[in-house]
Parts: C-alpha cells; sequence; structure tokens
C-alpha cells in the first residue's frame, strides 16, 4: 500500500520525514500546500491513502482517484473539507485525528482570552505607530469562564484558568462531569460567563449555535474566544455586537472563511484580537500529529503501531 500526503507545508513534511520508519508503508509527501482540489486525482495516482491537512475533497474529485480507500485528515474538522458519508457510500473511509493538540490550543485559547482582557493588540499597534495608547483592562482573576463544549481541549483550558484564580462553569451537549467545573445549560454559560470560551466541533447541529439572539443574552461586556470553529458563531451578529460595545472583545483564531480575506471588517475593530489558525502550531503538537497519522497508516496497511 502507499500514502500520499499530499498537501504538506515544510513543517509537516520535516516532521513527517523523521517519524516514518524504514519498515512503514511507502509514503510520498508532495510539498504542495497550496495544491487544488482538481489537481488531488494526479497527484494521488492509483495510491490507497490520502493524508490531507488542509485541502478540499469535493465527492466528485474522489470519484476520479481510482485507488483511494482511506482520507487520514490531520484533525478533527474534516466536515469544513469533505463529506464523510457521501465518500463512505464510494467506498472511502474517513479517519480523524483526535487530542493531539490539546494542550496546545487550550494554551492559544488561554493567551487570546489574556490579550483580549488586556488590550495588548491594541496598544502595540498603537505603539508602533508612535502613539502612547494607555487602555483600561479587564481583571480576570475571580471572574466566571464559560466553556461551551468540554472535550479535551476545554478540559485543558479549565486547568489553566482554575490555576489563575477563575471560576469555571461549562455546557456539553452530552452529560459531563470534571473536577472543579460546574456542568449547566447553555443559556446559563452564556448569561453569567465574564469570558465564553468555543470548544465544539462543527456539525450541522452545531452550526451557528451563538447565534445573535445568544448573544444578546451574554453579558454585557463579556469577551468571546474561538479556537474551535468560525461557523460556530453567527459572524455578522458577532460583529454587530462588538461594534455596539455588548461583546467587550474577541479573541479570534478561527473564521468562516480562511484565509481572512483583505480588508474583512474584523479587521478594523479595534476590540478584536486575531491569530491565523496556529492554535495548533507547536512541535509538540506537530509530532503528534504525524505520529497518530502515520499510525493510521500502519493499521490500515496492517503495520506495527508506534507509541
Amino acid at each position: 500500500m502507499k500514502a500520499i500526503f499530499v498537501d504538506a507545508n515544510p513543517t509537516l513534511s520535516a516532521v513527517a520525514e523523521r517519524l516514518h520508519r524504514a519498515d512503514d508503508l511507502e509514503l510520498v509527501i508532495n510539498r504542495q500546500p497550496d495544491i487544488t482540489s482538481d489537481q488531488l486525482p494526479g497527484v494521488l495516482g492509483d495510491a490507497e491513502i490520502a493524508i490531507i491537512d488542509h485541502t478540499h475533497l469535493p465527492t466528485d474529485i474522489a470519484r476520479q482517484c481510482k485507488g483511494l480507500k482511506h482520507v487520514v485528515f490531520l484533525g478533527t474538522g474534516a466536515r469544513s473539507y469533505m463529506n464523510p458519508e457521501e465518500l463512505a457510500e464510494i467506498g472511502i473511509e474517513v479517519h480523524i485525528i483526535k487530542g493531539y493538540g490539546d494542550t496546545a490550543v487550550a494554551e492559544c485559547a488561554f493567551a487570546l482570552m489574556w490579550a483580549s482582557a488586556k488590550g495588548f493588540a491594541r496598544m502595540d499597534r498603537e505603539m508602533r505607530a508612535g502613539n502612547w495608547l494607555r487602555s483600561d483592562a479587564v481583571q480576570l482573576t475571580g471572574k466566571t469562564l464559560g466553556l461551551v463544549g468540554f472535550g479535551g481541549i476545554a478540559a485543558e483550558v479549565a486547568r489553566l484558568a482554575q490555576g489563575a484564580g477563575m471560576e469555571v462553569i461549562a455546557w456539553n451537549r452530552s452529560a459531563k462531569s470534571h473536577p472543579g467545573v460546574r456542568f449547566v445549560e447553555l443559556d446559563e454559560v452564556l448569561a453569567k460567563s465574564h469570558v465564553v470560551s468555543m470548544h465544539l466541533l462543527l456539525t450541522d447541529e452545531t452550526r451557528g449555535i451563538i447565534s445573535r439572539e445568544r448573544i444578546n443574552a451574554m453579558r454585557d461586556g463579556a469577551i468571546l474566544v474561538n479556537t474551535a470553529r468560525g461557523a460556530l458563531v453567527d459572524e455578522d451578529a458577532m460583529i454587530d455586537a462588538l461594534k455596539s460595545g455588548k461583546l467587550g472583545h474577541a479573541g479570534l483564531d478561527v473564521f468562516v472563511t480562511e484565509p481572512m480575506p483583505k480588508d474583512h471588517p474584523l479587521t478594523k475593530l479595534d476590540n478584536v484580537t486575531l491569530s491565523a489558525h496556529s492554535a495548533f502550531r507547536t512541535p509538540e503538537a506537530s509530532d503528534n500529529l504525524i505520529q497518530s497519522a502515520l499510525n493510521h497508516c500502519r493499521r490500515i496497511s496492517g503495520k506495527g503501531v508506534q507509541q
């Protein structure tokens, strides 16, 4: 069997080369991070396994990949790039990778929360422009952090927030319990939290879950942090709330359209801190990610799994 990493950037190319074993199945690393969907059939040829980081795989394109039987998607958000059910109907199984970057993403969410509370991004911009901007900040110790969705990343955020003296409440679609975290209904999370942090997978049920009505029900001046998926939040409603002051600040690593278009309305707001969907980009997370991807390939091909 042969696996092809179709859209490898320089960082992940180097990690894949380092972690690929001599006794593994054949792995071809296509160093073309800007590959387009219509180029995939030519790159994959008769390969049975495609490793995909960020490239869309429409079902009609997948049909043209005659040998393709498995897609190993580097992350949990495969549905943003392909339709797993449609692919299953044509004999292609989609594998996702969970947990590889829980700590990395949690640290990013925590950092965006603090940067938002302290106004660092705006002060930095103004000082570089020659303006001695001083602004009041939000003191987070003793404040309430609300987690929307509770998996491995949210558990790490809770650990960090508890260490910083915050009260942590959470809502999850299924029943959960966690030391020091009080689980309540979503409406209570939104109404009581000084900071709301998103930690849900994007599905048909969760798309737009933070609607205009739910934003209006949040605490006045609350901070919204999103390191999950941009489409979980009604982006237009969020922008309106930021403009009006209903939301005090947003710390965002994910967006409805990525890469973010030039002159996007969010780039024109002072009370927004932006990062370019990079929460998971640490050496530790990259190693975990590629090792997990290779282990999927090893299981598929019957090779031994590396712990």
